[in-house]
């Protein structure tokens, strides 16, 4: 994440001064405070001063990466807070309207969170879950109008965000309206700041247990407005004081419509260009962009939006930042660019903005948006709101006809604006010679119009009556109550494709494994490791969006694999022996009904191994498939509608090659819960066997030692020449199977079957050792301790990483960070040997140092880059450049 606020954006003094100087208002606490806020006054009965965020997006042009960054380090937060399956489900409730993209960027943080936000604007035909009043604002009411009611009525925890939590007074006339409708046990208040007095915070504590729940709250930074005696009245004074005649909304309306000269590049207006100058030539038209936005994404999180959504707004965004790229003029796209967004809707034109941003690596994009609240523009330096715009509403607002703000947009400077409107706000008022879009063009060169659809429930995509110009889109088909709806099944084919087989599919024979997934061998989904690494810790992507270049290995690393594997078949064949006999034995009668489903695709080899030692020992034949599980999304839910109609859910054994940290075991837990709520299905056995099991994170498991098993050397060459599978909305629909590839022209490179045959060829000497530690382990208690986890945890805070997606512990997982990810280091433990030669020698390949301690319940455990980015430096990982 960027820093906020650099000595580039923000020069000068605190843009808090020219308040506190002349009202005596002190902003006190965490130093952070005054990074992240300055001051305004505005014209409201209730509240004289503003707070001005710098990293919201609201009145503030900042860098979108920086805005996004701060909501998704919030919700990562939250998720720590909460533990992944907690989290996985949770709701996210943003407010409006200034917070409507930060509940949505806090979302992404959280990782798999559906989102609503509140809104002022009624929808016919949609009835409210909900409402409540924010006292101090200068739109009090907010409505709730969830597409699916069934969004709020979960018992899971409610996550609620607000750029500034300073009364409390908002977020308890929330709790309080939904916890009577919808009762629930926890809460989570988000805000970037925290400025509550004393006896405020006291509230917040009382009111939890009035209710019987309880409350947390999470927030970037702490503090307090000291107000002195009478500093409504003064403000106001001074308010009235400052806004001359001149000043008024009708006669600044006449004076932009003279434009002034553009500024020269800088954030602060200069003076002169707050002096209206008649023009020489009439204002021109903006030119309107086509995003191609895609049908049936919903707009924002009005009605909801859930981690479906997002996976397929994901996807089309850099087809859309590549449009509006190329619609700005050559000068442009090395200059200064405003994306502007429209009151509520915040998320997507900051996500246009950010992928902007990134695109034009020469351009210096900013993002803010349009707003309903009334503030005094000062042009001083230590004043937070510079410059004021002022244009009539252009959405046909329920409150009926109003002035409306777009501030530090005059004298900025900018060499283009980029407006993203919905098409509910794509009306004549917008085109009028004193709408927005007029105002924009007196203070910039170029006006680019961007409309996204409004989603309108019930609707089909593009009946908006009375909107010639309006298109509106209604979701795709719920496929699962993690993507927002509860309880409720999609409709779907009746019947599902049958499994893909070698040797059409995979290198391995049809009869070892088929593969529950839709073939993309003939899609390009590789992407640099180091491109990769940034967008997913940017929150601009999620992993399985994209695959890895398959690496390929040296002589050197070879020759370690073969010694490898000639060292441990032994050992893995005793380990396969012995998380198979313990299966039959505990299944009992109906052991020879086992149905292996493999987690694809490091669970495939472990599954392929156990089918052979059934069948070689016991004489059975068991089916075997694979199927893909996405940290974060959960297992795919149409492989287990294909396995459920094939076979008895009960005699379904999940398989995976090992534990790391245990969070694919806690996914697999809460898809399994959600897929039988949404479905109706009964039966799945969460339980995960795994080949090694060093963090303690399951019952059933061949060893708990944390050795090398020459499976997690290679990628697909060792896979049946498979790829991690893929999830991305414009490759996957609602009845498709996740993806995969098919790597077959790494034929000549595989070693897949002879590693299988290297193993198998062991069963017969190891034989007796398997079960008689199966019979062990059978009459032993295997309750996990979740000692990995725990390890996890404590060095993700010891390295000052505090993102335990970054810690991958043991020798499979650090090889991975290693060949698919961008390292840091890697954590080895003293003595460790030769199951460690690989590990180190791909360390020393990438630079990446390997620092031995003495405690450590794995072998090794390798740290990803945190707060990654192409420019990072150092290996302190906190030596990162902002681009």
């Amino acid at each position: 994440m960027k820093t906020a606020d650099t000595a580039e954006d923000r020069t000068g003094p605190w843009t808090g001064t020219w308040v506190a100087e002349r009202l005596g208002v002190a902003l006190e606490g965490d130093p952070a405070l005054r990074d992240l806020l300055g001051l305004a006054l505005r014209r409201n009965p209730r509240r004289a001063h503003l707070l001005v965020s710098h990293v919201l997006g609201k009145h503030v042009p900042q860098s979108p990466a920086v805005v996004h960054g701060h909501g998704v380090a919030l919700g990562r937060r939250v998720r720590g807070l909460l533990g992944p399956q907690e989290a996985s489900r949770a709701v996210v409730l943003g407010y409006a309207e200034t917070a409507t993209g930060l509940g949505h960027s806090v979302a992404d943080g959280l990782g798999d969170a559906p989102c609503l936000h509140s809104t002022r604007r009624p929808v016919p035909g949609v009835d409210a879950a909900g409402g409540f009043e924010e006292s101090h604002s200068h739109a009090t009411s907010h409505l709730l109008l969830p597409e699916d009611p069934a969004l709020l009525a979960g018992d899971g925890p409610l996550v609620l965000v607000d750029d500034e939590f300073s009364t409390g007074n908002t977020v308890l006339n929330t709790i309080r309206a939904l916890h009577a409708r919808y009762p629930r046990a926890r809460y989570v208040v988000v805000a970037l700041v925290d400025t509550r007095s004393p006896a405020d915070s006291g509230r917040l504590a009382e009111f939890a247990a009035e209710i019987g729940a309880r409350v947390d709250l999470v927030a970037t930074a702490t503090g307090r407005v000291r107000l002195p005696e009478g500093v409504l009245e003064k403000g106001q004074a001074l308010v009235a004081a400052h806004e001359s005649p001149a000043a008024t909304p009708q006669a600044q309306a006449q004076a932009q419509a003279q434009a002034p000269a553009p500024a020269a590049p800088g954030d602060a207006p200069r003076r002169e260009d707050l002096v209206p100058r008649q023009r020489t030539t009439p204002t021109p038209l903006a030119r309107r962009v086509d995003l191609a936005w895609p049908d049936g994404l919903p707009d924002g999180g009005r009605h909801g939006f859930t981690p479906h959504h997002r996976v397929r707004l994901d996807a089309a965004l850099p087809a859309m930042t590549a449009r509006l790229a190329e619609a700005l003029p050559a000068g442009a796209r090395s200059g200064r660019v405003l994306v502007l967004g429209f009151e509520e809707l915040m998320y997507a034109p900051l996500r246009l903005a950010a992928g902007l941003e990134q695109l034009l690596a020469d351009a210096r994009v900013r993002f803010s948006t349009t707003t309903r609240s009334p503030v005094l523009a000062v042009d001083d330096p230590g004043y937070a709101i510079r410059s004021r715009l002022v244009f009539p509403a252009h959405d046909d607002p329920a409150d009926g006809p109003g002035d409306r703000y777009a501030y530090n947009v005059a004298g900025a400077g900018f060499d283009a604006v980029i407006a993203v409107v919905d098409s509910a706000g794509d009306t004549p008022a917008l085109h009028a010679p004193d709408g927005l879009l007029a105002r924009l063009a007196a203070h910039t060169p170029h006006v680019l119009l961007a409309v996204v659809p409004s989603h309108v429930p019930g609707r089909a995509p593009g009946h908006d009556p009375g909107r010639a110009a309006s298109h509106v889109s209604r979701p795709a088909p719920v496929r699962t109550a993690r993507e927002g709806g509860a309880a409720r099944a999609s409709e779907r084919p009746a019947m599902l494709p049958e499994p893909l087989r070698g040797p059409h599919f995979s290198s391995y024979a049809p009869d070892e494994v088929g593969w529950l997934l839709q073939d993309l061998s003939d899609v390009t989904l590789e992407a640099p490791t180091e491109e990769r690494e940034e967008a997913i810790q940017s929150g601009g992507a999620h992993y399985a969006e994209s695959l890895p270049v398959e690496y390929q290995p040296s002589e050197d690393y070879q020759r370690l694999f073969h010694a490898a594997l000639d060292t441990s078949a032994t050992r893995i064949a005793e380990a396969v022996g012995v998380v198979t006999e313990t299966v039959l034995a505990e299944r009992g009668a109906r052991s020879g009904r086992t149905v292996l489903v493999s987690l694809a695709r490091a669970g495939t080899p472990v599954g392929v191994l156990m089918r052979r030692w059934a069948r070689h020992r016991h004489g059975l034949d068991l089916p075997h498939y694979a199927v893909s599980i996405v940290r974060g999304r959960g297992i795919d839910a149409n492989a287990l509608r294909y396995l459920a109609a094939h076979h008895d859910p009960r005699d379904v054994l999940f398989v995976d090659g090992w534990t790391g940290k245990g969070a694919i075991t806690r996914e697999l837990a809460a898809a399994i819960e959600e897929f039988e709520q949404a479905e109706g299905i009964t039966g799945f056995d969460p339980e995960i066997a795994v080949l090694a099991d060093p963090g303690s994170c399951v019952r059933t498991y061949g060893t708990r030692e944390d050795f090398l098993i020459p499976s997690a050397c290679l990628n697909s060459t060792v896979s049946g020449l498979i790829s991690r599978t893929v999830l991305r909305s414009d490759l996957v629909g609602p009845h498709d199977y996740h993806g995969g590839k098919f790597y077959r022209e790494l034929a000549d490179a595989d070693v897949s079957v002879a590693f299988l045959d290297a193993v198998s060829a062991r069963f017969d000497e190891v034989t007796d050792a398997a079960e008689a530690r199966a019979k062990e382990l059978v009459a032993a208690d295997r309750t996990p301790t979740w000692e990995g986890w725990a390890a996890v945890e404590r060095i993700s805070e010891e390295y000052g990483i505090h993102d335990v997606n970054l810690v991958k512990p043991g020798v499979g997982e650090t090889t991975r960070v290693l060949l698919r990810r961008v390292p840091w280091k890697i954590l080895a433990l003293k003595d460790a040997g030769a199951d460690l030669d690989h590990v180190r020698l791909l360390a020393a390949q990438r630079g990446v140092p390997v620092e031995e301690v003495d405690e450590l319940p794995y072998s090794c455990v390798g740290l990803i880059h945190p707060r990654y980015t192409r420019g990072a430096t150092g290996t302190d990982g906190r030596a990162v450049a902002a681009r």
